[in-house]
């Protein structure tokens, strides 16, 4: 499915290439405000430049890597609203599986390796930091992308019982926006609330503060119950979307 997406991806190879020229003009620019504001101050929220940029960079490879293996998700509303959701309903395949998993966006790559380069200078540019913490930092990765998972699920539910899937998944796209910065940044209630109520603390700071030696015992703990929690209640509400879909017949 991912190599049938990618010929229609293709089909304009000058289409292609400026999507992919605008997404690295738009990691760039963000990344020439880091450095900028590095040069006016050496540390913002008891973060060093370097930190931030790890966090900038964490912040991509969570939101890339979803996009890269979830992009079916945008394209779920047609599914409903031409009733080809139907026609999943009828395969031995989950239709969750299949309308999470229909076709990786491979215009995506770049911007994903770019991320895994980016990490890869800023830590060492940090400095310190031992193997354990690395383990933890790729285990909260993980975790954080189960989050992910599980918001793009709870979009689908909306769109079966809604058809409304563009506008839900956007508005999760500019919460998700909040953590390309430290969460820590922002004042009180709002730092809070991006940490438990709306998990991209979890999602983007968490795992960077692991790496960086500064993230408690129980905040791994608290992190990792939280995302179950998300993964179940989406799953659940998918299934209840699904006992009320009426197809579009109806």
């Amino acid at each position: 499915m991912t190599a049938k997406v990618t010929q229609t991806a293709f089909v304009s190879r000058f289409g292609a290439a400026i999507f992919i020229i605008g997404k690295i003009l738009r990691f760039a620019f963000f990344l020439m405000f880091l450095l900028i504001l590095g040069s006016k101050t050496h540390r913002v929220a008891d973060y060093s430049i370097f930190q931030i940029i790890f966090v900038f960079a964490t912040f991509n490879i969570v939101d890339t890597t979803s996009q890269f293996f979830l992009r079916e998700v945008y394209r779920f509303r047609y599914y409903v609203v031409s009733g080809e959701f139907d026609y999943f309903l009828t395969k031995p395949l989950s239709p969750l599986i299949r309308s999470l998993f229909g076709g990786s966006d491979i215009l995506d790559l770049p911007i994903l390796l770019l991320s895994v380069v980016f990490i890869v200078y800023s830590a060492s540019q940090i400095g310190n930091i031992s193997s354990p913490f690395v383990f933890l930092y790729i285990a909260l990765l993980i975790n954080a992308l189960a989050i992910a998972l599980a918001m793009h699920i709870l979009v689908l539910g909306i769109g079966v019982m809604t058809t409304e899937i563009d506008h839900t998944i956007m508005i999760y796209r500019d919460i998700t926006q909040m953590g390309r910065l430290p969460v820590d940044i922002y004042r009180e209630p709002l730092s809070w609330i991006l940490t438990f109520i709306i998990p991209v603390g979890i999602m983007i700071t968490i795992p960077a503060k692991s790496f960086f030696g500064i993230l408690s015992p129980q905040l791994v703990v608290l992190s990792l119950f939280i995302s179950a929690i998300f993964l179940i209640a989406s799953i659940r509400f998918w299934h209840f979307a699904l006992k009320n879909y009426t197809s579009v017949s109806s």
